[in-house]
């Protein structure tokens, strides 16, 4: 195994000074998991928020912020790489769906009058189980063991609660979800590191401050690490309102996803959310992200769980391919389907058919606005 690679030390940025219009979301104190009360109250601040809110916060989840610190620092001396040294880990299949390893920028034309494409780079870094091939460069490589032990951190300290929490506002066995999204079990699981690269000003007024448009995770939840320049909105699910999402120390910003809504039947909805252009006293750095996105495993089909009395007596027992009776897709043919229309190459954002694409028999894409 290659020796661990020297990072240095990583600085954030200072945060806005402007007066933004805040998301007023909940925090999960997970002090309190711990106890049978505990659970019970953390349980029904999520169920409410993923309801009234789809995104929160979480705090107090037993890793300490160095070692978050230091997968920032990995993500930055990433992204120094040369290009021509990141593009030997472009994925084969890209283009059909395909997402672990390097997705360089500029696959998508945000304006068509300007030809302005985006500038967003992700590389993406599947489990740890064996179901994947682990190709990275040096630097990646020399850093495997502790990117390895900070993914099953978030997998047993942040994702296992979650789901654990869930069961419990759904009236369900503590270990359901649990149970459909195990580690070791094959599923889509990865670790992102992900830059936006900065615009000018005059160049984010040809793009109405448009970065990335409104949109929803095909997973089952997606974790955001705390940095902050400000770019993050989420649209309140019941005034349809878009907000900021403010950085929050030692936080984890959490949002419900595609396949969560599939298996409540719509009554958790996934989360519509946007990235804008920074405030002015933001704009002149680039944006580097820390993410990690939960799946179930690869062979679930996605229906909804019927067993909840919550939802059976809410009257959410069938999603959207159920109630037109199209076939319920695996989350493994889910996953590909909507991942190789994300990565269509050279499909303008301004493009209404694209953006209200078939997925799969019985799911259409929305326009978010």
């Amino acid at each position: 195994m290659p020796g661990q690679v020297a990072l240095g030390s990583y600085t954030f940025v200072p945060e806005t000074k402007e007066n933004l219009d805040w998301a007023e979301l909940v925090t999960l104190d997970f002090a309190k998991y711990a106890t049978a009360d505990g659970k019970q109250e953390l349980a029904q601040f999520l169920i409410s928020a993923l309801r009234e809110k789809g995104f929160f916060y979480v705090k107090n989840f037993n890793i300490s912020q160095e070692d978050v610190n230091r997968q920032f620092s990995i993500g930055r001396e990433f992204y120094e790489l040369p290009l021509e040294e990141k593009i030997k880990y472009v994925p084969d299949g890209l283009d059909q769906g395909q997402f672990n390893g390097y997705i360089p920028a500029g696959r998508r034309v945000l304006d068509t009058k300007t030809g302005i494409r985006d500038r967003v780079e992700i590389y993406n870094i599947p489990k740890f189980n064996g179901d994947f091939k682990h190709n990275h460069p040096q630097l990646i490589q020399g850093n495997i063991q502790e990117i390895e032990r900070f993914a099953r951190l978030l997998h047993s300290e942040v994702l296992d609660p979650l789901h654990t929490l869930l069961a419990i506002s759904l009236e369900l066995p503590e270990d359901y979800f649990r149970n459909i999204h195990k580690y070791e079990v094959k599923s889509e699981d990865h670790l992102r590191y992900m830059k936006y690269t900065k615009f000018t000003p005059e160049e984010n007024t040809a793009l109405g401050n448009s970065w990335v448009r409104g949109h929803t995770d095909l997973g089952s939840f997606t974790l955001l690490f705390r940095q902050p320049i400000a770019a993050l909105q989420i649209r309140d699910p019941i005034h349809n309102e878009w907000k900021w999402v403010k950085p929050q120390d030692a936080t984890l910003t959490v949002n419900a996803c595609d396949a969560i809504s599939f298996l409540t039947g719509g009554y958790v909805k996934s989360t519509v959310h946007r990235v804008v252009a920074p405030p002015k006293d933001q704009q002149h750095v680039d944006r580097l992200g820390l993410l990690y996105f939960s799946r179930p495993h690869n062979d679930l089909v996605l229906h909804t769980v019927a067993e909840s009395p919550v939802l059976q007596r809410q009257g959410f027992t069938q999603n959207v391919f159920e109630k037109i009776s199209n076939p319920v897709p695996t989350v493994e043919a889910w996953t590909f389907a909507k991942q190789k229309w994300q990565r269509a190459k050279g499909a303008p954002d301004e493009d209404d058919a694209f953006r209200t694409a078939q997925i799969l028999p019985g799911f259409r894409e929305q326009i978010y606005v």
